[in-house]
């Protein structure tokens, strides 16, 4: 019951301290984490949409410079000298040097003949009056067309200028490289996973993407999402990957350069922070709840065993009241026991007396009845005697000094626990020394601790044994001895044998206070106890007592 208890205790100690300790820093942490990524993306939305709108703007200027230039050669030449061919070439090389990115040059009347070109393909003669390209730059002035095949069968777009002369137009158009224009888009992907081309108002592909689709091709992603300005939107591609979109409009095309990336290589920042924030965190967390659960367990398990010290000391103290009343009662027995074998001694003497009268001398069975009378009287002398010992130690009178015999102490004690003794076949030998000083001292607590040493010496050897008392002196100490052949103290329980609640005895046999009083009394009456043993060689408590005369105490 105590044990669930206690682990009750623990259980909730440990989670009471867990959640106070562990919800604000997982709170903090989460919230940091989401403040974090929050700006992290909006920073990278700007990156993207900056990018997208810095190419869209290199892209117009590059179609604006070279409208500009088709604008000038038209503005600076007449029809009749672009219609020579040999002056379209010279021109054209001239161009292609200094601007670049034309592919080929021609000029068209206003019928949608095409009176002279220049470039790698033959398109000379062929009529462009049905062609859209050809009404809307009549209609406009200038015009970019949108990627188209046209005659050559392969995807283009052109810049095409019109020219008014004697109320006769005609048209210089020009091809732009689609190699040098793709690069160009190209140059806004960004990392392994990044993408950029541009796309028609109607969705339809204009340069080459990089992962999938074809030039005039339809986007799978309808271009409304970016309305008129730079923004920035996550969709999902094709194959199902999470990617970051950024669209700018052209301003002198109806066209959409598209950057895009994937979401996850834009964030490995991100999640590189994640990861050491959840390590952090774990790591932290660990060492909360290592922290906590030792603690815990160390407060619990001190509490518990201050528990079970205060369940011992009461129990000690309900065993010292109960001794205290059998101390009461022994003494009340003792006194009612001492009467009646003071009569059985009286009669004993006069049966003695009346064994020297003359009938009973011619008695046969004379030696008989005078050793059974003596067999008496030494039985009830050993009677009296008992009796006499456990009334000295029955009497718990206030601590004084007295004048103490040692050897008539241990002989007293001896004495209490000779039948005791007997019974286990355990033999109690005396060596005393003659002519021991009388001390001035207490006898009843000396009593106390020789009845302690001794018991403890035939509760350890137990059954056939013998146990030596021995007492010494010298100038200024006398030694008491008391060495048993039983099993020894192990060596690494010698240091605690003085420990108040410490037994080597078995549960229930020994409450672990006798030593521990036996010390204190010895301390307290100016001496020490020691200890010798060796593990199956027996036990020897040596206890030494100052040498204080009577008439100094």
């Amino acid at each position: 019951m105590k044990t669930n208890v206690y682990k009750n205790l623990q259980r909730k100690i440990i989670t009471a301290t867990l959640v106070v300790s562990l919800t604000p820093l997982l709170i903090l942490g989460v919230s940091i984490y989401l403040q974090f990524a929050k700006i992290y993306r909006i920073k990278i939305e700007e990156q993207i949409e900056y990018r997208a709108s810095a190419q869209a703007e290199a892209i117009d200027l590059f179609l604006r410079e070279r409208s500009a230039i088709l604008s000038a050669v038209a503005d600076i030449h007449s029809f009749e000298k672009l219609s020579n061919s040999d002056t379209l070439a010279d021109l054209f090389k001239m161009l292609d040097s200094h601007a670049g990115a034309f592919v080929d040059l021609g000029v068209i009347d206003d019928q949608g003949n095409h009176i002279a070109y220049t470039g790698p393909y033959k398109l000379k003669g062929y009529n462009y009056y049905q062609e859209q390209w050809f009404g809307e730059v009549m209609s406009r002035g200038i015009y970019i067309s949108d990627v188209y095949l046209g005659f050559r069968q392969i995807p283009h777009f052109i810049i095409a200028v019109r020219r008014q002369e004697d109320e006769k137009s005609w048209i210089l158009r020009a091809t732009i490289d689609p190699y040098i224009f793709g690069d160009m888009v190209k140059a806004a992907q960004v990392g392994k996973s990044g993408d950029a081309f541009i796309v028609n108002d109607e969705g339809v592909f204009q340069t080459i993407p990089r992962f999938s689709g074809r030039i005039q091709e339809n986007w799978d992603i309808d271009t409304r999402l970016f309305g008129g300005k730079t923004n920035s939107a996550e969709l999902l591609d094709k194959n199902g990957i999470n990617r970051l979109y950024a669209g700018a409009w052209l301003k002198n095309k109806n066209w959409l350069l598209v950057i895009n990336q994937d979401i996850s290589e834009e964030m490995k920042s991100i999640f590189a922070t994640r990861t050491m924030e959840i390590i952090i965190f774990m790591t932290g967390m660990i060492a909360i709840v290592l922290t906590t659960v030792f603690t815990t367990r160390m407060a619990v398990n001190k509490l518990q065993d201050t528990d079970i010290k205060m369940n011992e000391l009461n129990a000690q103290l309900l065993q010292s009241d109960k001794l205290a009343a059998l101390g009461k009662m022994a003494a009340g027995v003792a006194h009612e026991i001492n009467n009646p074998l003071a009569v059985i001694l009286q009669k004993t003497g006069w049966m003695e007396d009346l064994l020297f009268e003359e009938e009973f001398q011619n008695s046969p069975n004379i030696t008989e009845y005078r050793e059974s009378v003596k067999k008496i009287e030494e039985h009830v002398e050993r009677a009296r005697k008992v009796v006499h010992n456990m009334l000295g130690y029955a009497r718990k009178m206030e601590p004084r000094s007295e004048d103490v015999e040692i050897n008539s102490v241990i002989l007293q004690t001896i004495g209490i626990l000779e039948n005791f003794a007997r019974i286990n076949n355990i033999k109690i030998n005396t060596m005393l020394a003659d002519k021991l000083p009388i001390i001035a001292s207490e006898q009843a607590q000396l009593q106390q601790v020789f009845l302690n040493l001794i018991t403890n010496a035939i509760d350890a050897i137990g059954q056939d044994g013998s146990i030596n008392v021995i007492s010494e002196f010298d100038a200024h100490n006398i030694r008491i001895r008391v060495i048993d052949d039983g099993p020894g103290i192990p060596a690494d329980q010698q240091g605690r044998v003085f420990d108040p609640f410490f037994t080597t005895k078995e549960v229930g046999r020994g409450t672990g206070l006798g030593l521990w009083v036996s010390y204190n009394i010895v301390e307290k009456l100016g001496g020490s106890i020691s200890l010798a043993s060796e593990a199956g060689q027996g036990t020897a408590f040596t206890v030494t007592l100052p040498i204080i005369s009577p008439e100094k105490k």
